[in-house]
């Protein structure tokens, strides 16, 4: 090992570093006025200690006041009004006082009576850290007083005297304009609870506050980071309310910053993904003003903020003076959690996906995987699931084929009509709708089978971004099933695809690209129909779109469909092979066309206006 010496740069550099450090020390020293104007200072705080009298003791926010200056110290009195008294409290500095329960560990604020720091006792973030919802000035809580003076008051600039219960489970923030005129806060924590309940009222500031103008209450939080991708966390991060009586609930932006004001409001979900802070009102607000702040622009892993909400809205004075009852939630985004809060709804918070999609995330799949994942392994109950439902959708699966091998059948006559009427697209379309008519076989037959499978897709696709159940579950080389699996950490960043590579992913690209090969050749073989898609193109665009978007998805999500498309291929492959008889089907089809056949409505229509161009074509090839 080789030996470390101090060469004369490093004796240099630690001389000058120590005459800097002495020069200002020396230059930071206290002068003889600024001492005697501490002590002044300090003899007001032991006056008013001893006498609890109304006398103006500067916050440890305001002590930059140069109490020597008269003028100053007359002008920060006559801005604290009648609250000022507060300031002459010993609580009038920057202490805390913690309240917790088993699952929630709160630090309250003297400066504004406010929640300064929440975090959840059972939960961490992707790097072990523990979850805070507000920590580090991530939120502030605060009212806007008018006073009868004229004055405006906030309430965060202000400190709070505490007064905690016995048992530790309350807590009393009082900002006082007297010994008994007082604003309150009264924090109140059940065991095993992660609601808080939180009252606002006031007594004997009827004279002090202008009854005339109503409490501003503004409520702002910025969303810290949790998960191990910040674009996915921030793809589900987002500020949900419920409007009046349960009837609706709407929605902020998800991806760009967003405003609205809305009458009516009973509750305000700031939610960040799998956590949530949410602010329920007793009596709804009348009407509150919503914001939304995007941070998030790219994957990056120094990124800590994911959105800042704010809520403004308006506390009614009743009597001269305040009193509401909220509630204050901070917890997981768990349907199993906020459904324990009867009448509340809470659970709407969560983005199930809208209508019959919705209805079947929240109501079908989140119990069903609840069941399952509470006696099989996290993977394992994804695996037996996708199993379950491919079974219950194989019928469809079965029509689906069974309308691709009549397609097959017709394939020849399909191809000599394409090749007699190669020139004419309209003699061409009437010949082919002839022999699907004559045959009984409806080109459309395919496609409604996928058709009828949409709703399902779509509600599974929702319910693994809120399966709460499997945030931080392993499976094989996935250490956590609501974030994406990594095999290999990239030097670069690969624009939309990002800086690592998931093998899930690509291994439900592969079974796409498979399932995609089995199911659009007959597809390929129509191309030259007017209308229809390029299908070779929808082929290799597929497994792409999956390999590439999903990189950065929860790896459920891409087992999920892994799973599902090789169990589909088995059973297209058993279908073909041990169920359906191309050869009886074309015997089948062969007999159908010596039937004579009865249009439905759609076909006679359908005829008509073929018939009815072509006659067009005909009358301008006459001119």
């Amino acid at each position: 090992m080789e030996e470390k010496k101090l060469d004369t740069s490093s004796i240099i550099g630690f001389v000058l570093i120590g005459v800097i450090l002495i020069w200002v020390l020396y230059n930071n020293s206290p002068t003889e006025e600024e001492i005697k104007a501490r002590k002044a200072q300090q003899e007001l705080v032991e006056k008013a200690e001893q006498t609890s009298e109304k006398t103006t003791v500067l916050p440890e926010a305001e002590q930059n006041i140069d109490l020597t200056d008269s003028t100053a110290l007359a002008n920060y009195t006559e801005k604290l009004g009648s609250f000022g008294y507060s300031a002459s409290l010993p609580s009038a500095k920057d202490d805390i006082t913690v309240l917790e329960n088993d699952v929630v560990y709160f630090k309250i604020s003297n400066k504004g009576g406010q929640i300064v720091e929440a975090k959840l006792k059972e939960f961490s973030t992707y790097d072990s850290v523990p979850v805070y919802l507000i920590k580090d000035g991530s939120a502030s809580f605060q009212l806007s007083l008018g006073t009868s003076d004229n004055r405006t008051l906030n309430t965060g600039d202000m400190y709070f005297e505490p007064s905690l219960s016995p048992d530790g489970k309350a807590l009393s923030m009082k900002l006082k304009a007297g010994p008994d005129k007082f604003l309150e806060y009264r924090y109140e924590l059940k065991p095993g609870d992660y609601m808080i309940d939180f009252t606002i009222r006031s007594q004997g500031l009827n004279g002090i506050l202008n009854s005339s103008q109503p409490v501003t209450m503004d409520w702002k939080l910025k969303g810290i980071r949790h998960s191990k991708s910040i674009t996915y966390e921030n793809r589900y991060t987002r500020l949900t309310y419920q409007h009046r009586n349960g009837d609706k609930i709407s929605k902020l932006s998800p991806a760009n910053d967003d405003t609205e004001t809305e009458e009516g409001v009973t509750w305000i979900s700031y939610r960040q993904h799998f956590f949530s802070s949410i602010l329920v009102a007793d009596k709804p607000f009348e009407k509150v003003a919503l914001s939304s702040k995007d941070f998030v622009e790219e994957e990056s892993k120094e990124a800590q903020w994911t959105k800042e909400y704010e809520a403004s809205t308006q506390l009614e004075i009743a009597g001269g003076e305040l009193n509401h009852n909220l509630s204050w939630f901070f917890g997981p985004t768990d349907v199993k959690v906020l459904s324990q809060y009867k009448g509340l709804d809470l659970d709407d918070s969560i983005p199930f996906g809208w209508g019959i999609f919705g209805w079947i995330s929240k109501h079908v799949f989140t119990p069903l995987y609840s069941f399952l994942s509470s006696f099989l392994p996290y993977g394992v109950a994804i695996i037996v699931m996708t199993i379950l439902v491919r079974l219950l959708l194989s019928p469809v699966t079965y029509k689906s084929y069974l309308s691709q091998a009549k397609m097959k059948v017709l394939r020849p006559e399909i191809n000599e009509v394409n090749e007699k009427y190669k020139d004419d697209a309209m003699k061409k379309q009437q010949a082919t709708m002839q022999i699907y008519s004559k045959a009984g076989v409806s080109p459309l037959s395919g496609c409604i089978p996928a058709l009828l499978q949409l709703p399902v897709f779509y509600a599974l696709f929702m319910f693994f971004p809120t399966a709460f159940a499997m945030r931080q579950k392993s499976f094989l080389w996935a250490d956590d099933l609501s974030s994406y699996d990594t095999i290999a950490e990239l030097p670069f960043k690969i624009p939309f695809y990002g800086d690592h590579v998931s093998l899930f992913p690509i291994l439900a690209s592969i079974a796409i690209f498979i399932y995609m090969m089995m199911t659009t050749g007959q597809s390929m073989q129509m191309q030259q129909q007017p209308g229809m898609p390029n299908m070779k193109f929808i082929m290799y665009l597929s497994p792409l779109f999956m390999l590439v978007f999903f990189n950065n998805y929860a790896s459920g999500l891409s087992l999920y469909y892994f799973i599902s498309n090789l169990i589909t291929i088995f059973i297209m492959l058993a279908i073909k092979h041990f169920i359906i008889d191309e050869e009886k089907i074309h015997a089948k089809i062969q007999e159908q066309k010596k039937k004579p056949k009865k249009m439905n409505r759609f076909q006679r229509k359908m005829q008509e206006m073929m018939d009815e161009a072509q006659a067009q074509q005909k009358a301008k090839g006459k001119k």
